[in-house]
């Protein structure tokens, strides 16, 4: 079953909402007096990245849906044995930013694995890796390396926590260990070469975090 073509979104304009919502949410983010309202509004803009990314996905369809699923409960369950486990990642628990949880997690964080992993797959489909090793090796690293931005951010606006604010090196393994994983799933799917929505997704999520950082260490 495929999507309708009147749900189409151009590459164009998702990479304008792409843009455009970031930089408003950079801006109200950076901004002390407007932070609390825009902590609010982080659950329904993974929501619209993510309507952005299906409805301008190639060719979608049951499969793609599945997919969908797959990463999100994957990336779901992952962070439950870390939470509740301490098996992945290390100690921590999450805030209230990310919205409504269940077992204590938030449910966008199962979303927010899809963007990162679709993103970074697809990336790596558009920079022609001839060998699906070697794309999932690299994508796990750059997934490591945005982790590596999003840290800060994400326990200085309560996104998470860590026990004594200590983040292990046990995190970034395991987080190019789950990636690596996910990864392997896109691969598997093999879907057609998708468009460069994807890959200005990835790049915006590292200036976004990476401007943050340097804006909460001002």
């Amino acid at each position: 079953m495929e999507r309708p073509q009147n749900l189409n979104v151009t590459p164009r304009a998702a990479i304008v909402v792409i843009l455009l919502f970031h930089a408003v949410g950079l801006i109200g983010l950076s901004i002390p007096i407007s932070r609390t309202l825009f902590f609010q509004i982080v659950p329904f803009h993974l929501l619209l990245m993510l309507a952005v990314i299906i409805l301008s996905h190639h060719k979608f369809n049951s499969r793609f849906g599945i997919f969908i699923l797959i990463i999100f409960w994957f990336g779901f369950i992952a962070e439950w044995v870390g939470v509740h486990k301490g098996w992945l990642f290390g100690n921590y628990a999450y805030g209230k930013t990310l919205g409504l949880k269940l077992f204590d997690i938030p449910l966008m964080i199962g979303v927010n694995w899809f963007l990162l992993v679709y993103a970074v797959g697809v990336t790596m489909q558009r920079i022609r890796l001839k060998s699906a090793f070697f794309r999932v090796i690299t994508g796990a690293a750059v997934l490591v390396l945005l982790d590596l931005l999003i840290e800060p951010v994400a326990i200085k606006f309560d996104y998470w926590h860590w026990v004594n604010n200590i983040i292990p090196l046990k995190n970034y393994i395991c987080w190019f260990l789950v990636s690596a994983g996910m990864l392997y799933v896109f691969e598997w799917f093999n879907f057609k070469k998708q468009s460069k929505v994807a890959p200005v997704l990835l790049v915006t999520e590292f200036v976004f975090f990476g401007v943050l950082e340097v804006v909460i260490r001002l």
